[in-house]
């Protein structure tokens, strides 16, 4: 049990920092996720312009959000939980590997749909540039904002409450209420989808996600830090 903690809890940590660093290097190249919100013409056009290292830094950023898929398992199951708790424990580890699924499904259409759209946005054929945009604002609006945004940060937020449900009943409570608080930034952040579905400003809803994924960060890292304790 030891070992398993001690790994368990150093694999947390460290998807905790690696996930944020795909997220530092876009917001500083692409203005990411700013940029998501301005014109199809726009975004394809910086896309464009940011060559490889910009489609290796989204796959980057897809893999992170996959390594979810085994870690919120280690994070949830236990033997002990799946005796005394197996519902919350099995909730918790589908809910955590659902969530890092949805969301890389999202993040890899940056990788494989997105560059053939940018290279005939930017081309001299006017009726291929006005069919990328059009596509691009379709697949940006299931692709990203359905899935990978709502449905993926949604399945987060309920791996959160679940998994601090089963740390406040084994008394970490501290780690538990910022579990439950990632939650619940991150549950208020999807309403910015509805509303931009509503043709109204979401940036009000786009400041929870923020502070929900920061918030998620803080999270895991003590989590970790617990497991390690653990050990």
């Amino acid at each position: 049990m030891s070992a398993r903690s001690r790994w368990l809890g150093m694999a947390t940590i460290a998807l905790a920092v690696l996930f944020n660093v795909p997220y530092a290097v876009l917001a500083s190249i692409f203005d990411y996720p700013a940029i998501l919100r301005q014109p199809a013409t726009e975004v394809l056009t910086r896309f464009a312009e940011g060559g490889t290292g910009l489609l290796v830094t989204w796959y980057a950023f897809a893999l992170a959000a996959l390594a979810l898929v085994p870690l919120a398992t280690g994070l949830a199951i236990t033997l002990a939980r799946l005796t005394t708790r197996p519902a919350l424990a099995i909730g918790a580890a589908l809910a955590g590997a659902l969530a890092g699924l949805t969301q890389a499904i999202g993040l890899v259409r940056w990788v494989f749909v997105v560059p053939d759209l940018a290279r005939a946005a930017v081309s001299d054929n006017p009726a291929a540039a006005e069919a990328a945009v059009h596509t691009f604002t379709l697949i940006n609006a299931y692709g990203g904002v359905a899935i990978g945004e709502h449905l993926g940060q949604l399945l987060t937020a309920l791996f959160a409450v679940l998994l601090a449900l089963l740390q406040h009943r084994e008394g970490q409570r501290g780690s538990a209420m910022l579990g439950l608080a990632t939650g619940a930034l991150l549950i208020f952040g999807t309403g910015e989808g509805l509303m931009l579905a509503a043709g109204q400003d979401g940036s009000l809803f786009a400041i929870g996600t923020i502070m929900g994924f920061l918030a998620l960060t803080a999270w895991l890292i003590a989590t970790g830090a617990l497991l390690l304790r653990r050990a």
